[in-house]
């Protein structure tokens, strides 16, 4: 007569503004952060991320900034993680930013109690680790360069 194997799903939407409740009112040291993309979201799709690259790392002093993409199945699937400022890290495509779900166990392993503040939580912890800490990092201010999920970034010169 127990209820042992049950559990209580919340609706998207709750899970999703309880996670902006918590990002907004800051993570821990400050190292970390997260908020929407975009407030006419309605389907609340569409964050963006902040970490600070860790002490004694190549990361320290660095401002990575990264999208997250929460799709109609989030939090049964993880998001899409990119960073849009450009790294140098095990996990991620060079070329688009993209945190790889099979070369970073969080997203590889998801279950539906993560949140993304424990994404950005174990990013960092990865820039942390002996594979990360020395990688020898992209120059910093050449983030303009990634491609937007939402079309391509145009650059002009006018000659």
């Amino acid at each position: 007569m127990g209820s042992e194997g049950s559990r209580v799903v919340v609706p998207r939407n709750f899970r999703l503004l309880e996670e902006l409740e918590r990002g907004e009112k800051g993570i821990g040291d400050g190292t970390v952060s997260y908020g929407m993309d975009d407030a006419d979201d309605i389907y609340m799709r569409s964050w963006t991320g902040t970490i600070i690259g860790p002490h004694n790392t190549v990361h320290e002093g660095r401002i990575y900034q990264l999208k997250l993409f929460c799709d109609k199945d989030y939090p049964d699937n993880p998001p899409t993680v990119r960073f849009q400022t450009r790294i140098n890290m095990s996990c991620v495509n060079q070329e688009t930013g993209v945190v790889e779900p099979t070369l970073f166990p969080m997203l590889a392993n998801w279950q539906q109690e993560c949140t993304m503040e424990d994404i950005l939580t174990q990013l960092k912890k990865e820039m942390m680790s002996p594979q990360n800490r020395k990688l020898t990092q992209p120059a910093e201010g050449n983030e303009e360069q990634r491609i937007d999920q939402k079309g391509l970034v145009l650059r002009c010169s006018i000659l």
